[in-house]
């Protein structure tokens, strides 16, 4: 397997050897939590990690989260409408379809997926809120279980306690309006963070106006000088215009054309997550989780309507012991998650008359995960999980009632050498899975149209492969990977059969790079070049491509500090020729690639910072989505938005 990077990408590269690091400031080691659910180095992990710190994500160009992942290897982004990003699909090592059951989000190390097939509530979390955001390709069934093969994500809010508090507004194209407010204080014993932001947009299509809502806080109390009673509460919604996708000839002639002009979704829902973490002794750590969430996402067209209600609880304790083994440095974490969630779908329909569905998850699993540092320059990393699955399944027409019991193993182990004082390496291999969601377990009789209970529906797994190095000397740093991920009874949707089926076997393996260069004060270089094939290895699409998966993505990124003249910001993002939706057997055309460019500047005026982002700078035309349809004989296609512009004023208050 080759890659071929584009030109910008080969001069980067030749150029970066020659700085001098005497000369350019160092960078220290991150702090991460996602690979071992307890804070360390992000140097120490036996995988390949990034982080976006605070800072990069100020400097973004990007308006929304999913934007801001995009620009890391190994992670496709694809949104379906406007900049909000609120239906976005974020994909880690290649899944297409079924994606955001295969890509594990966190928000302060608690799962944001749905036991459905809903996707990530993205607007559920302000920016402002975001301390930093965490990304684990490959690794995480142990610690996390369900849904982390490609990988995991995990956005961590701002927990901090020095006073600080702002105020910003926006305007941009399409009637773009936003405001957000944030603060953070605290006195002796107490700390509080808060943050909330309002967005809305009459969008670029027709038909395709939005809004988004959002608040969050924390509130903990410190006691025993390094332990912490605290509760995160949030409270998030949306609305948005439902367009559809377009046929060939109107994405060509006529881009903002509505195909569903009165179709309409809204969303809202609450968390409620206190916590614990606690010191127990020297070598002992005590860390815990709980919470409830509530969920309510309505559709409507003229004929149709649905409204989904989903209700979760979780408990997810675990132990950190700092032990020894040997006499040498090692530690154990031992955990429990429990979670329990129910989901009901009212369905009116003008065709098929009134409905209700509803699904059942009680998820149960224990993992183990030791560290020992075998040698001071050689460290050994073994995980196992065990994970068991009660779903239930009921369709009041149909009078349907379906049950199944699953259960699963995980385990993992991994090897990181530090070479030297610049170069570490790393090697992992382990056992991943995953359960059907509780819209999976829903399956039609292709005669009668009926609902069924898909009990015969396996369970996702397969085996994960990874080699790494990360050099780091003085500005530059540099992270590659290479990786095999095999999967068997692989869960998706079979657009000829239209139905939730297992797959034959498949298999993805590739390339991730992501360089970093401090130049000098002024001015900071990110490469990330993606190189992977997925595909099936048996069955009746054996040797074919998944569709929707790029077989290159490559980002280059800029940031200088210009001084009195302002920071600026560009990242020039490209990607390649995908099959369609649904074409598993190769017979189409190829959805065409894209490159796109995103540029921002700020200038800092006293208490006051202005902010002016480009979004798609050179007005490319694609879709990052389109489908192909057999009923029509045509392809159909959600077109991005043309060239944007965004502007903004934010006040610090002193």
């Amino acid at each position: 397997m080759s890659i071929r990077p584009n030109g910008a990408a080969l001069a980067a590269l030749l150029i970066m050897p020659t700085v001098d690091a005497a000369t350019t400031p160092q960078r220290a080691d991150a702090v991460v939590v996602t690979a071992s659910r307890f804070a360390e180095g992000q140097h120490n992990a036996p995988s390949h990690v990034s982080v976006i710190d605070r800072r990069e994500i100020q400097r973004s160009p990007a308006v929304s989260i999913p934007d801001l992942l995009k620009g890391r290897a190994g992670i496709d982004s694809r949104p379906l409408y406007g900049p909000l990003g609120l239906d976005a699909t974020v994909d880690m090592r290649g899944f297409g379809d079924s994606a955001t059951s295969n890509t594990l989000v966190l928000i302060d190390g608690v799962r944001l997926n749905s036991v459905d097939a809903s996707g990530i509530d993205w607007s559920a979390i302000p920016r402002e809120s975001i301390e930093r955001i965490e990304i684990i390709r490959g690794s995480g069934a142990v610690l996390y279980g369900d849904r982390a093969v490609g990988g995991v994500i995990n956005i961590v809010t701002d927990k901090s306690s020095s006073p600080y508090a702002h105020a910003q507004v926006g305007v941009g194209s399409y009637d773009y309006r936003d405001i957000s407010l944030a603060a953070r204080g605290g006195a002796g014993a107490f700390g509080y963070q808060a943050a909330a932001s309002w967005a809305e947009t009459e969008g670029w299509r027709d038909n395709n106006d939005a809004d988004r809502r959002s608040a969050n806080a924390r509130l903990g109390w410190f006691f025993d000088d390094d332990s912490e009673v605290f509760v995160n509460l949030a409270a998030f919604g949306d609305s948005t215009g439902q367009p559809g996708s377009i046929a060939e000839a109107d994405f060509r002639s006529r881009p903002t054309f509505a195909r569903t002009p009165d179709d309409r979704s809204r969303s809202e829902g609450y968390r409620v997550r206190p916590g614990l973490s606690h010191r127990l002794g020297e070598t002992l750590e005590l860390a815990l989780e709980s919470g409830v969430e509530h969920r309510q996402a309505i559709f409507e067209s003229p004929s149709f309507r649905s409204e989904r209600d989903s209700d979760t609880l979780f408990l997810t304790p675990r132990l950190r012991w700092q032990h020894g083994l040997a006499a040498r440095p090692s530690e154990s974490v031992l955990g429990i998650d429990w979670y329990h969630a129910e989901v009901t779908v009212d369905f009116d329909s003008s065709f098929t008359g009134i409905n209700r569905q509803s699904g059942r998850q009680i998820s149960r699993a224990v993992y183990l995960q030791n560290t020992t540092q075998l040698t001071d320059a050689l460290q050994l990393s073994l995980g196992f999980r065990r994970q068991e699955v009660d779903q239930r399944a009921t369709d009041r027409q149909a009078a349907l009632r379906g049950q199944a019991t699953r259960a699963r193993n995980a385990h993992e182990i991994g090897l990181a050498w530090q070479a030297n004082e610049a170069l570490r390496l790393h090697l992992r291999s382990g056992r991943v899975f995953r359960f059907a969601n509780t819209d999976e377990l829903f399956g039609f009789d292709p005669e009668t149209f009926a609902s069924v209970f898909a009990g015969d529906l396996k369970p996702q797994q397969g085996n994960s492969h990874e080699i790494g190095a990360a050099y780091r000397h003085g500005p530059f740093d540099l992270h590659v990977a290479l990786f095999r991920l095999d999967l068997e009874d692989e869960i998706g949707f079979n657009s000829e059969t239209f139905a939730n089926e297992n797959f034959a076997d498949t298999r993805r393996q590739g390339i991730e790079v992501e360089a970093g260069w401090q130049l000098d004060e002024a001015l900071f270089l990110r490469l990330a070049l993606t190189r992977q094939r997925a595909e099936f290895r048996k069955g009746p699409w054996d040797g074919n491509r998944i569709p929707l998966v790029p077989m290159h993505q490559a980002s280059l990124s800029a940031v200088w500090d210009g001084g009195s003249l302002g920071q600026w910001s560009a990242i020039v993002r490209d990607v390649g020729e995908r099959r369609y939706s649904g074409d598993f057997a190769n017979r189409l055309k190829r959805l065409s690639g894209y490159t796109t460019a995103d540029l921002k500047a700020e200038w800092q005026i006293d208490a006051w910072s202005l902010r002016a982002q480009v979004l798609n700078l050179f007005d490319q035309r694609y879709a990052p989505f389109a489908l192909y349809s057999s009923f029509q004989n045509d392809f159909f296609y959600f077109p991005a938005d043309r060239r944007s512009v965004f502007l903004s004023a934010r006040y610090r208050f002193r």
